[in-house]
This record gives structure tokens, C-alpha cells and sequence, in this order.
């Protein structure tokens, strides 16, 4: 008898944890897979003049540390599951209507109620044969973005995704490996790749229209005309270095 209890309160324990502990099961989504970049060499729209700003209010206090620990001045307020590797970055949690948004070393994405710290959601990103492939390096380095109904975010893991915002559930991913911060303009995403290129995304369906190669991996930067990486300039129009 002892031994049944003993078995459920383990069960009852384990249960408990399981919202908000991302290495038991739970309130999560299952590995992303995404689909492979075909490139249809094909013409972006006009686009607007700025960006959308999709990191949130510059005044977030909340800060993130190496062991995926989420803190709120000298608070703690969330604990992932800390990793052997990983890969140094400075990332760091945004807050965007009251909840924060970040990315972990393990490839997770969090989403935080800001007011009373609870778990909304926590989804995978990365490619689903990453792991059983033998590679570790699935890190979220850049920044989650937030586009009021919907979230984009990219890893080390060859994942870049656009989620629901209401409880993280996949549109659809490309099979991108993004190691900085990337923009939207209106219907399109501009991501730099792991592999030095630059990518041009429609949020609408995941179609790369274009993509070109850039000498260095660096955040863009959008001028209303051309996009712009580190000192190159680049027509967002067809991916042409000016």
C-alpha cells in the first residue's frame, strides 16, 4: 500500500511540475519540423517606409542568464533546463501587452505572464532531425519578435517559425539557422542565416523570395529603400547589392 501511494505521490509531483518545468512533460509543443528553402527568385513588393517594432517596450526589466533562468531584478521568476552546450549571446526577454517572450539554449521559447510570472506557453525551435542528427547547438541567440496576433522566432537549430501568439502553435518554419536579430516590414521578414545569407520572407505562407549573400552576420536594418547589413545595402526589392 505504502508502495502504491509513494507511486501516485510521485505522479501527483511530477504532474504539478509539469507546467512550467520544460524537461517534464506538459504544456508544450511538440519538435518543429519546417520545410526545406526553395527560393523562387521572385520580386518583393512595395513595402512601407519603417519596420514594425516587434521586440516590445525598451524599458522590459526582466534579464536572462546562461542556465535559461528568467529573473526580474534580483528575483527569480522562471527556471529552464540549464545546458552543457551552448553558445554565448546576450539575449534578452522582451515584453510586449503585459507578457514576456524569450528564447533558450535548448531551443525553447517561453511565453511569461508578466504580472504573476505564470507559463502561457512553451514551444520547441528546431528542425526535428537536429538532435537525432548528433548536434547539440540548437541555442535561440536572437531576439523572439512579436506581431500582435503572432510570434517569429528563429534558432541555431535550423528553424525559423512564425507561432501563434495564443498558444504557440506552428504556422509553418523554414529551415533557416538564425544568429541575429532579423526585421518585418509589413508581409516580410528579412533574416540573416547562419549560412551568410540574407533571406526574404513572406509571413504570410513561409515563401523565401529571394535570398543573397552578405559578408557578415549582422542584425538588418531597414531604410525605407534598401535593407542594410553591417555596410552593405541591399534593394529589398530583389535581394540586389547596391
Amino acid at each position: 500500500m505504502k508502495k502504491v501511494f509513494a507511486f501516485l505521490l510521485c505522479i501527483s509531483v511530477f504532474m504539478g511540475c509539469a507546467k512550467h518545468d520544460p524537461i517534464l512533460p506538459g504544456e508544450r509543443h511538440d519538435v518543429f519540423g519546417g520545410t526545406d528553402i526553395i527560393v523562387m527568385n521572385k520580386s518583393v513588393p512595395i513595402l512601407s517606409d519603417t519596420a514594425k517594432n516587434i521586440y516590445g517596450n525598451e524599458s522590459c526589466d526582466f534579464t536572462q542568464d546562461v542556465t535559461n533562468t528568467i529573473w526580474r531584478g534580483d528575483k527569480k521568476v522562471f527556471k529552464g533546463f540549464a545546458t552543457d552546450d551552448l553558445v554565448k549571446s546576450n539575449q534578452k526577454p522582451i515584453c510586449v501587452d503585459n507578457f514576456v517572450y524569450t528564447g533558450f539554449s535548448n531551443g525553447e521559447i517561453i511565453k511569461l505572464n508578466a504580472k504573476n510570472y505564470r507559463v502561457m506557453w512553451i514551444a520547441d525551435v528546431y528542425k526535428e532531425n537536429t538532435l537525432t542528427g548528433g548536434s547539440s547547438i540548437v541555442d535561440v541567440i536572437a531576439r523572439v519578435g512579436v506581431d500582435k496576433n503572432f510570434v517569429y522566432a528563429g534558432g541555431l537549430g535550423d528553424a525559423f517559425c512564425k507561432l501563434k501568439n495564443v498558444n504557440g502553435d506552428k504556422l509553418w518554419c523554414v529551415n533557416i539557422s538564425v544568429p541575429v536579430d532579423f526585421i518585418v516590414v509589413d508581409d516580410f521578414a528579412f533574416v540573416v542565416g547562419a549560412d551568410d545569407n540574407l533571406y526574404a520572407i513572406d509571413v504570410r505562407d513561409g515563401s523565401v523570395y529571394w535570398k543573397t549573400k552578405i559578408k557578415k552576420q549582422v542584425a538588418p536594418k531597414y531604410d525605407g529603400k534598401y535593407i542594410i547589413v553591417n555596410q552593405q545595402k541591399i534593394n529589398y526589392i530583389d535581394g540586389q547589392i547596391q
